[in-house]
């Protein structure tokens, strides 16, 4: 099967890995002949307003683990340009859930001059990071 691009990149949290993280993986990979990770340090998670559950250094050993990641690489910041002009990705695979966003408009217009295409994949429904977290704290009786 002739894949549509030679390097793909993705990015994510991946605190909590589960099935959603899976599948994003595998599609991202489906569609390329490499694919890069990054995974968020502690420090930009933040910007979810969350602290991870799991450390970066386990979280990042962790995506390294999945067969369908070629390169893991910290995600240090939120400048997609700039880990293009690092990586030299082709694509860039997201999440559907992030289509139609101000933050992924701009991308596609950053990225429509450089001629990298931006791939949103189907979100896994009924599982995230934030539902299996809320479960927990219900557990927890918090």
């Amino acid at each position: 099967m002739n894949k549509k691009y030679k390097i793909g990149y993705t990015t994510g949290v991946y605190d909590m890995f589960h099935i959603g993280h899976l599948n994003l993986l595998r599609k991202a990979k489906e569609q390329c002949d490499y694919l890069i990770v990054g995974v968020t340090v502690d420090e930009l998670v933040a910007y979810k307003n969350k602290e991870a559950v799991i450390p970066f250094e386990e979280r990042i050993e962790i995506v390294k683990q999945i067969s369908y990641v070629d390169e893991v690489v910290p995600q240090l910041n939120m400048n997609k340009m700039e880990a293009w002009r690092k990586l030299g990705f082709e694509a860039i695979f997201v999440g559907d859930d992030w289509k139609g966003t101000d933050t992924w408009n701009q991308f596609e217009a950053d990225f429509e001059q450089v001629d990298v295409h931006i791939e949103y994949l189907p979100y896994t429904k009924g599982t995230s990071s934030t539902q299996l977290r809320q479960t927990l704290q219900v557990i927890n009786g918090r």
